[in-house]
């Protein structure tokens, strides 16, 4: 389960802890807070706040790990990066010289990924509610896989394929009623959850599908959940889906390919968080012996990590809480209003990590009372209006999942690749959002003022 909003300041990690766990990170006597060899408050000079802020060369390094795990087991598998967590034309670049794929969710997503020159044979569709243009796309684009996440959606795939004159490939997308030990509302292989094929359904189905002339079933799909940190829910899910292809190939039918999902989770607070090899070695002992094609689909793990949203202090309000206020708040990041989740605040100037602390509740200046990133956090007691603020680990579920509430407009991105920065999407204005809005004609004409 993630973490709940109030932090417990005797189990929470340090400011030192928080640094040497994230080697990207670096605390400098003159310059503060340093990410991949930049000091964070050069960006915010130039830049301003909010702003988030990629790792690349933090992406590749893990993008490398990820794939050496494998390596190391001689199992060869292909990797398609969620791109829901971070969907950056940059990111996508960097991880297809990496030699990722994507897994999408949305047409939008397939649009996004085809522009960062992912090739078709490198994507695969997910998601519960693929509309038939979207279908449609991913038919007329030849993508590698669809994976179908209802009988009706298969069906439906099968008339837009025919209408296309194409044969789709597609994989069920298998519910195998596993809890992930995860927050609820990131698991997605248990019963009552809105994803996938009953499993005791999905090999019947995978039956039924043989007579489909325009979708060829190449194999099955799961993905039990998100941040998971133990190997059992991945070993019961997997060994669940390894039974269901021995019992499909029995009936008489070829499954050519597995596709694990993701879930891999990270350390946001004092999490043990499991290694890439954990996940290979499952992997192995569960669906080696199939002789399938093999896939993952990792998010948060690749992306997470890489990213911070630099915040500025807007004023420090006395009482019962104390409260620090900043200038980013819930439409920037969700994830602590959405999820209750923990994320790694950090002062930026240098004597942030000598300097006494006491404890805060860190909030946004939405107006909603969710807008809180952290109750009962340290942060320095001096804590005033103008410091810089880091929120770590913000890679995944952040950008992505910013909004305009309250008129507050998009923050800028900044990518650091080997010391070098550069500003990846402009910070959008107010006169941005202002300028696709339209008042209807009548509105405007002259007398209609009812005063």
């Amino acid at each position: 389960m993630s973490a709940p909003l109030p932090s417990d300041p005797a189990t929470d990690p340090s400011f030192h802890d928080m640094l040497d766990t994230r080697p990207s990170l670096t605390m400098d006597a003159r310059d503060g807070l340093v990410f991949e060899g930049v000091p964070l408050h050069v960006i915010a000079a130039a830049v301003g706040t909010p702003c988030w802020i990629t790792g690349a060369e933090t992406l590749r390094r893990r993008a490398k790990a990820l794939r050496a795990a494998f390596e190391a087991r001689n199992l060869p598998i292909s990797m398609h990066f969620a791109m829901k967590s971070q969907d950056h034309q940059a990111t996508l670049a960097i991880l297809r010289q990496c030699g990722y794929g994507v897994d999408i969710v949305s047409g939008g997503e397939m649009q996004r990924a085809l522009h960062a020159g992912i090739q078709p044979s490198k994507i695969v569709f997910s998601g519960v509610g693929k509309s038939d243009a979207e279908l449609r796309a991913a038919v007329e684009h030849d993508i590698a896989q669809v994976n179908v996440e209802s009988v009706e959606e298969l069906y439906r795939l099968d008339d837009i394929a025919r209408a296309c004159g194409r044969v789709a490939r597609a994989a069920l997308r298998v519910n195998p009623d596993v809890d992930a030990d995860t927050h609820d509302k990131i698991s997605t292989g248990r019963a009552g959850d809105k994803f996938g094929i009953e499993h005791r359904r999905a090999v019947a189905l995978y039956s039924e599908a043989a007579s489909l002339k325009n979708v060829r079933l190449v194999g099955l799909a799961v993905h039990l959940g998100s941040q998971m940190l133990t190997a059992g829910p991945f070993r019961e899910g997997y060994t669940r889906l390894a039974d269901m292809v021995r019992e499909i190939r029995a009936a008489g039918h070829t499954v050519e390919a597995v596709d694990c999902g993701g879930g891999l989770g990270i350390r946001y607070r004092d999490e043990i968080a499991p290694s890439p090899d954990m996940l290979a070695g499952v992997i192995a002992e569960t669906l080696g012996d199939l002789g399938v094609r093999l896939s993952i689909e990792p998010g948060r793990w690749l992306s997470a990590p890489t990213g911070i949203l630099l915040s500025r202090v807007i004023e420090t309000k006395a009482g019962n809480p104390d409260f620090v206020v900043l200038d980013a708040a819930m439409n920037d990041l969700a994830r602590p209003s959405l999820y209750e989740s923990w994320h790694g605040i950090m002062p930026v100037a240098p004597n942030g990590l000598t300097s006494p602390t006491k404890l805060w509740d860190i909030v946004g200046p939405v107006c909603e009372s969710s807008d809180i990133f952290a109750r009962d956090r340290a942060l320095p007691a001096d804590t005033k209006r103008g410091d810089l603020i880091a929120l770590l680990d913000t890679g995944a579920y952040g950008f992505v999942m910013s909004s305009t509430y309250n008129s507050r407009p998009l923050a800028a991105q900044v990518l650091i690749d080997n010391g070098k920065w550069d500003i990846i999407r402009q910070p959008q204005s107010v006169a941005e959002l202002i300028a696709v809005e339209t008042v209807p004609e009548w509105l405007t004409a002259a007398g209609n003022d009812h005063g």
